[in-house]
Formats: structure tokens, C-alpha cells, sequence
């Protein structure tokens, strides 16, 4: 790829996602660019849950915790993260991430894929 279209593509990705401080390969600049043509009838709205449960020990004993994670593509382009736990002694918590940036999606199919 030559270094106009790389900037061609950089500047159409930077549309949609921040790119700024992001060194992307041509492989990923592609990637990128593929992802976002088929963002509105691939993934838009598309959900994914996991839920795990395993056991920890603090000052008061044994609890188990059940954690669950739920990515969902947003309307606009970028994914949230929810994160949310139940442990048996009544603790529970929860956190929302959003990846709007080029490097946090390449991380999010890195790690999902």
C-alpha cells in the first residue's frame, strides 16, 4: 500500500474512530476498513455475553463469585463493555467501558476472535 492510500484509508477510519497517537499496519489499516463497510449489517447491535463463576477467599471466608461481561456494538461505530458481579455473601458491583478508538477494536477481535 502506498502512502497516499494508507492516508486515504487512515483519514476515512478517522471518520469513525479515533486514530490519533494509533500506528496501524497496512493489514490493520485493511482490517479497519472492512469493519466499518460492514459495521451496519454485521455487527450494529449484535450482542455477546459470558458468565463465569469461580471462588475466592477474603477476611470473612470462602464466597463465590459470578461475573458477567456483555459486549454490544453500539449504533455508533464502537463497542460497549458491561461488567457486572454477584458474589454469595451479597457484594455486587458493576462498570461500563466504551472503545471508540481504532487500537481498542483491533484488541476487542484480537481477544474475541
Amino acid at each position: 500500500m502506498d502512502r497516499h492510500e494508507k492516508k486515504r484509508l487512515r483519514d476515512y477510519i478517522g471518520e469513525h474512530l479515533d486514530v490519533s497517537s494509533t500506528r496501524l499496519t497496512d493489514d490493520e489499516a485493511r482490517f479497519l476498513r472492512d469493519f466499518l463497510d460492514a459495521y451496519d449489517e454485521t455487527y450494529r447491535g449484535r450482542t455477546e455475553t459470558r458468565t463465569t463463576r469461580h471462588v475466592g477467599w477474603s477476611s470473612d471466608g470462602k464466597y463465590t463469585r459470578r461475573e458477567t461481561f456483555t459486549d454490544t456494538f453500539t449504533n455508533d461505530v464502537g463497542i460497549r463493555q458491561d461488567y457486572e458481579y454477584k458474589d454469595d455473601d451479597g457484594q455486587s458491583g458493576t462498570s461500563t467501558n466504551m472503545i471508540k478508538d481504532a487500537r481498542g477494536i483491533l484488541n476487542w477481535f484480537r481477544d474475541h476472535t
